[in-house]
């Protein structure tokens, strides 16, 4: 072989010594030394040998605790695989790898952390204006904490940073968390607010070991300056109608809610609509009707009272009687179907002045039309004629605008003034010669003016109806036409009476003149002169004896005069005389006394008897038309009354 080619040789031999020796048994495991592992994750630990083909391979721990893992050995190759990775398997694991009588060992550190998810934030509570919140960002299941760091951002602000640094007394998962308390204001509204956690291990990747959570802020405002506008008014008539319209401020817009609120206090949900609107409205609509703004931080509520009133006519008008001058009088002023009374005034004007006023102010223990009354007494004068009498009723509601609160009756006063003063005026006179005329003429005063009656009064008391004329006239009057004469003066407020007599005379007649018992007497006999007229009033009789030397008056009582024990000396002529205001007449008569006779015979028993019988039966008869004729007509200087004529 050529020396060349042996040295080559050589060489080769010596470079494939070289490479046997680099080709040894030799053991790796991977990961190199060091894994950092999530709890709960699964890793593999890898252990390979070179220059063995069928090496062994066994596994263990640092301390000999138990593997909780799983072994794979594959050729060269073996892996132990921890899965779920647990605080069990935070040790230093050795693998042994034996190749015939050549063992080699290497061993890795598992350290174990746990930042599972990304940190939460929450707030103690709505987020309000107004209203102090705390807000947490917490991070669950952190291992090891004393490597944790958190930090609560809100927009640029660092509100709070905080580092765990305490000592684990244990190995545990724990739930750390970074608390701030603040008050949202409307500048916080759409702000973001970063909870950021950080875990300072340097083996973790960054993406690993900072994890943050953002959360735009939802900054509520609870519902307030809740507002009710009604349209028309609060005071309606029955059978109005009317819209009320809610409107409330808060954030998010809070929701409308109208309910009614019951006779026991529960609400009755009504509509959930901004506006309510009632229509045909009766009294029993009458209420409190309530508005709800509600939103998820809270509620508002504000209140109206809706009164459905009855005004429905104006007062009446009341009198208990005519309006008399001095007569007191009750006046009322009615007003029908209101409600609700307690709101009601009534005032009673005369003219401008202000007689009476009330306001009914009693509880109003239900719902329903009343009629409220205002009474008062008063006394009318003349003055108040032509005065305006004002019944004025209102109801103290100030929101009634499209319909009156106030309502008024007005009455015009006429006060009556009853007949008075009534006079009658007679021409010529109230004494009258028969068959001429009189006109008697009354006059009344009054208010109305009275209207005037004329009467006779009749004898048996009653009053006979003669006219309606102020004046009554008689022509030709008869002496029946004398008599009472009324007249009345007669309104509305009363009457008023006069009364006049009337007087029809006319001259004496029928006048006789009688001797009783006869014009011839006997001396010693009583006899009567008696001296009647007719039917004619107030006449005067006078009775006279003529004689030569003059007439002598006699001493007559109802116009008889009586001789007792007839002498001679009074016999002669006898006169009467019947006299008025109108005439007179006269009647005689002779009286013829006789003397007694002295003879035997004067005194025979049958003379006797004769003389006797007709001195009882002549003196009788006498007597009798005596009697008769009184009772028509008195005499001798007194007023004889005379039957009473009819018209």
């Amino acid at each position: 072989m050529p020396r060349k080619t042996v040295v080559i040789f050589g060489a080769l031999n010596i470079l494939w010594m070289v490479f046997a020796a680099s080709q040894a048994f030799k053991i790796e495991i991977f990961p190199e030394s060091k894994i950092l592992a999530q709890i709960g994750d699964s890793i593999s630990l890898t252990c390979s040998t070179t220059g063995c083909d069928s090496p062994s391979f066994s596994w263990r721990t640092q301390i000999d605790s138990p593997l909780n893992g799983k072994v794979i050995n594959e050729g060269t190759k073996s892996t132990l695989t921890l899965e779920p990775v647990g605080f069990a398997h935070e040790h230093s694991y050795l693998c042994t790898a034996t190749c015939g009588h050549d063992k080699q060992e290497r061993g890795i550190q598992v350290d174990l952390y746990s930042f599972p998810e990304d940190p939460e934030i929450s707030f103690s509570g709505l987020l309000e204006v107004g209203k102090p919140v705390t807000v947490t960002c917490l991070v669950r299941d952190v291992y090891p904490f004393d490597r944790l760091e958190m930090h609560l951002l809100k927009g640029d602000h660092l509100m709070k940073n905080q580092e765990f640094v305490e000592d684990m007394d244990v190995k545990a998962l724990e739930t750390k968390s970074l608390e701030v308390t603040f008050t949202p204001t409307n500048e916080d509204i759409g702000k973001t607010l970063v909870c950021g956690a950080k875990l300072h291990i340097d083996e973790i990747d960054f993406k690993l070991k900072e994890k943050e959570t953002t959360k735009t802020l939802q900054v509520y405002i609870s519902p307030r300056n809740t507002v009710i506008s009604v349209n028309p008014s609060k005071r309606l008539q029955e059978g109005g109608s009317v819209t009320m319209t809610c409107s409330s401020e808060g954030l998010p817009a809070p929701q409308i809610l109208w309910s009614k609120k019951l006779d026991n206090g529960n609400l009755q949900l009504l509509s959930e609509n901004a506006t309510l609107t009632l229509i045909a409205m009766r009294m029993e609509d009458s209420g409190i009707y309530v508005c709800e703004g509600v939103n998820l931080a809270g509620r508002d509520r504000t209140q109206v009272e809706l009164i459905v009133q009855a005004f429905p006519s104006d007062p009446k008008i009341e009198m208990s009687g005519l309006l008399v001058e001095g007569n007191p009088v009750n006046v009322s002023c009615k007003v029908p179907d209101v409600y609700p009374f307690d709101r009601l005034e009534i005032e009673l004007l005369k003219g401008e002045s202000i007689m009476k006023k009330k306001n009914f102010l009693e509880d109003v223990d239900n719902k329903s039309l009343e009629t409220k009354n205002l009474e008062m007494t008063f006394i009318p004068t003349t003055e108040d004629t032509g005065k305006v009498l004002v019944c004025q009723a209102k109801l103290h509601i100030d929101e009634m605008e499209f319909e009156p609160k106030q309502r008024q009756s007005t009455q015009t006063l006429y006060v009556n003034i009853a007949p008075r003063d009534t006079t009658i005026s007679v021409s010529p006179s109230s004494i009258l010669e028969e068959g001429s005329s009189v006109n008697m003429t009354c006059s009344s005063d009054g208010l109305p003016a009275p209207k005037i009656l004329w009467r006779r009064q009749l004898n048996n008391g009653e009053l006979q109806f003669l006219s309606e004329n102020t004046t009554l006239t008689l022509i030709s009057t008869k002496i029946e036409d004398s008599g009472i004469y009324v007249c009345e003066g007669i309104n509305q407020a009363g009457k008023s009476r006069k009364e006049v007599e009337l007087t029809i005379q006319v001259a004496p007649k029928d006048i006789q003149l009688r001797a009783i018992p006869s014009e011839s007497v006997k001396e010693g006999d009583t006899v009567i002169i008696s001296c009647t007229c007719g039917n004619v009033p107030q006449t005067w009789i006078i009775l006279k004896k003529k004689a030569e030397t003059g007439d002598t008056v006699l001493k007559s009582t109802g116009g008889e005069y009586t001789i007792h024990k007839a002498q001679l000396e009074d016999a002669g002529v006898y006169e009467c005389e019947s006299k008025n205001q109108v005439g007179l007449q006269l009647r005689s008569l002779t009286l013829d006394v006789k003397g007694r006779e002295n003879n035997k015979d004067y005194f025979s028993p049958e003379l006797l008897v004769l003389y006797c019988a007709s001195s009882l039966i002549i003196p009788a008869i006498g007597m009798i038309i005596y009697f008769a004729r009184r009772a028509n007509m008195k005499g001798s200087y007194s007023l004889v009354e005379a039957q009473k004529s009819k018209v």
